[in-house]
Order: structure tokens, then C-alpha cells, then sequence
């Protein structure tokens, strides 16, 4: 197993891979605003759910109230995302301009800072001169070189509508999963969160799972860990309802 992956490692570092892959550079990754709806949709879901059968409320209550918040939740945060990408867009867009105004106008300074930059990463003499001189000679060069090394700013920032959505949809689908069994009134009030807590935790699970694509870290480690945090999530609005309905009196209905 390890020789085949180490094959498909060194195929993929072939001259004529490498110069594909370099032309052909892949948009961001949708992946982290799946993960972020999935996550925050499933504990706000699930979070309803635990905190009304804490609380001993019934099964049509928690229903009303997962589903008015999956519905309201998920908007804002699509649209918080939305919101957030476009700034960054935006925020790129003003620093091209400047950086573009600033070539216009003292493209001597703005040659040495190209200069001192790569005279920080080690070159120096003809080579760095070389560098300098191949940069500035292409004005969209130069100025992407200046938002990735003077900013550290990405030139081709996330689509902020494809955020929103991707966000949106994963907020949804993952956060209705838990209010599933709710649909079942032939289920008993422990019964239905019994089966709501399984659904949860496997929602959480397999986003967890899905995480570590984005991150590069270990599959079922960053399964549980997500896992844990949901269910930490859950367990704190579960007590909270408890803890309320012994402190009010209330009766379960």
C-alpha cells in the first residue's frame, strides 16, 4: 500500500504533472463551508432537541423550534459567509488597486520592495537582480506578487455566493437529520431522542471525517473530535434544560 501510494506521490511531481497542475490551479475548496454549516447546523438542531427533552418538553415543541432554527439560523449564517467572503474580495480588490497606483506612480520603490523581499529569502547578487527584472517586467505578475508577499493575500479569493450555498445546503441537510425521529410520534419521548442522539453523533462523525480533508489530519481523529464537541454542545443544552425546568417547576407535557 505504501509503495502504491509512494508511486502515485512521485507521478504526480512528474515535470509535465507539475506544469499542469500550476496552470490548471484548482478554485478554494468548498469543503471548509460545507464543514462550518454542517457542524453549527447539526448542534443547533440537536441542541434544541436535548434541551427540550431536558426541560420535558414534548416531541412537537422541540420540532417547531429545530425547525424555525435550522430555517433562520441557516440563512444568517449563509449570509454571514457571504458577507465575509465578499469583504475579503473586496478588501483584495482595493489592495490591487493600490498596489497598481503605486507601480504607476514610484515603480523604483516599489521594484526594491520586490527587492527586498527576495533578498529576505536568501538571493542576492545577478540572481536576485534577474528575479527583481522578470517580476516587474509583467505588470499582473508584479502586482499578484505583491498581494501573496507583501499581504499574503490569495489573487483569486472564494466566490462568496458559492459560499453562502455551500454553507446554506449543509447547514440544512446535516441540521434536519436530528429532527428526523421527531416525525415518528409512534416512537416514545426517550425512544426519540435515543434515536435523535445516534443520528447526531454519526452527522458528527462523518463531518468530522469530512474535516480532515481540509485539514490533512487524521480521519477518525478528527471524526471524534468533532464528535466530542457536538456532543459537549448537546450535553450542556440538555443540562441547561433540565436545570430550568427543576428551577420553574415545570411539568413535562
Amino acid at each position: 500500500m505504501k509503495d502504491t501510494q509512494h508511486q502515485s506521490l512521485l507521478h504526480s511531481h512528474y515535470p509535465e504533472q507539475v506544469q499542469h497542475r500550476l496552470r490548471n490551479k484548482p478554485g478554494s475548496s468548498p469543503v471548509g463551508d460545507a464543514v462550518l454549516g454542517g457542524i453549527d447546523g447539526c448542534v443547533t438542531t440537536f441542541a434544541v432537541v436535548a434541551g427540550a427533552y431536558g426541560a420535558g418538553f414534548p416531541a412537537l415543541v422541540a420540532l417547531v423550534l429545530g425547525f424555525a432554527n435550522l430555517l433562520a439560523d441557516g440563512f444568517s449564517m449563509a449570509v454571514s459567509n457571504y458577507e465575509s467572503e465578499r469583504a475579503q474580495q473586496e478588501y483584495i480588490e482595493s489592495i490591487r488597486r493600490t498596489e497598481a497606483m503605486h507601480i504607476d506612480k514610484v515603480p523604483e520603490g516599489e521594484s526594491e520592495e520586490v527587492r527586498q523581499i527576495f533578498a529576505a529569502k536568501g538571493f542576492e547578487g545577478p540572481v536576485l537582480e534577474e528575479i527583481v527584472a522578470t517580476i516587474t517586467r509583467d505588470r499582473e505578475v508584479w502586482i499578484n506578487t505583491m498581494l501573496t508577499e507583501e499581504y499574503g493575500l490569495q489573487s483569486a479569493p472564494a466566490n462568496p455566493w458559492r459560499a453562502a450555498l455551500t454553507t446554506l445546503l449543509a447547514f440544512i441537510v446535516v441540521g434536519m437529520i436530528p429532527l428526523l425521529p421527531l416525525l415518528v410520534p409512534a416512537l416514545s419521548a426517550s425512544q426519540q431522542f435515543l434515536f435523535s442522539s445516534v443520528l447526531a453523533a454519526v452527522m458528527f462523525l462523518a463531518v468530522g471525517m469530512l474535516k480532515s480533508v481540509v485539514l490533512a489530519r487524521p480521519v477518525l481523529r478528527s471524526g471524534l473530535q468533532t464528535l466530542a464537541t457536538g456532543g459537549t454542545a448537546a450535553a450542556l443544552a440538555f443540562g441547561a434544560g433540565a436545570l430550568l425546568r427543576s428551577v420553574f417547576g415545570i411539568d413535562a407535557l
